[in-house]
């Protein structure tokens, strides 16, 4: 039905007017998406990105050794503050071992 309206010119002034401010404002509110890893995935089709994959795998052995060296330590309420608190000496050890790499 709309078909029928696009020759006249009122029609073609507000796809002209209306047009570019539509399309901003789509972007616009799709900009925020795209920092996500959805959008990422979707964009690049891999499913999982490789740093996320490489920190869940370091995290399944911090909980894997926790658990050997530990029994039953899973069941404590401080377990996952433990394993968060494991995490991140690892990370931050990582990073200061980047750091005193001299790369040129």
């Amino acid at each position: 039905m709309l078909n029928k309206f696009k020759n006249l010119k009122i029609v073609k002034k507000l796809n002209e007017t209306i047009s570019p401010k539509l399309r901003w404002l789509n972007y616009a509110s799709h900009i925020s998406s795209r920092k996500s890893a959805d959008y990422l995935q979707m964009i690049s089709g891999v499913e999982d990105l490789q740093i996320n994959s490489d920190e869940r795998r370091l995290e399944a052995m911090v909980r894997e050794q926790l658990k050997e060296e530990f029994p039953n330590i899973e069941n404590k309420k401080s377990y996952e503050l433990l394993v968060d608190a494991v995490m991140h000496n690892l990370k931050k050890k990582q990073l200061q071992a980047t750091d005193n790499l001299d790369i040129e």
